[in-house]
């Protein structure tokens, strides 16, 4: 079976910058994202797109294909008044908030100068190339209901 839209793929990967930094890995079978959905990055989706279980192969993903390239716009200071009074402020604190379009995306406090504080939308991924070492471990025919839900759904069916 070739990975392709609605068909569920189990697959290990090692994810490193081009400095070599590791960033995450699964290594224990059981990163599982339904393809077509944009469960993840498109620029990995792309490259993963008609591999075979067994398949090992390496993925280069240039910053624009993957979390984009930083937004200077996306950085910001603003009064410690903006947060809730008891907020334990630290510099790498990340909360939600409402994005100019509306929706919401992560911020992080980037930096504490008195009571202003700058604050990045970015994520932190931004304007960073990503490697994957990528090893395909099962491909399957996704349910009716994950492809409903956009999601893997675990063995049992509907997780939450």
């Amino acid at each position: 079976m070739q990975i392709e839209d609605k068909k569920i793929v189990v697959m290990n990967y090692t994810l490193t910058t081009d400095e070599g930094e590791v960033l995450d890995k699964s290594t224990d079978g059981r990163f599982a994202y339904l393809h077509g959905a944009d469960n993840i990055i498109s620029g990995l989706e792309k490259a993963l797109t008609g591999k075979k279980t067994g398949d090992n192969l390496t993925v280069k993903v240039a910053a624009e294909d993957g979390y984009g390239m930083r937004n200077d716009e996306m950085v910001q200071v603003v009064g410690r008044e903006m947060f809730e009074s008891d907020a334990e402020l630290e510099v790498g604190t990340q909360f939600h908030a409402e994005g100019p379009d509306g929706q919401p995306i992560m911020i992080t406090i980037a930096a504490i100068d008195g009571d202003d504080i700058t604050i990045d939308g970015n994520h932190p991924l931004a304007g960073v190339n990503l490697n994957f070492d990528v090893s395909i471990i099962d491909i399957r025919d996704a349910s009716e209901e994950e492809i409903a839900h956009g999601h893997v759904h675990g063995p049992d069916g509907h997780q939450h």
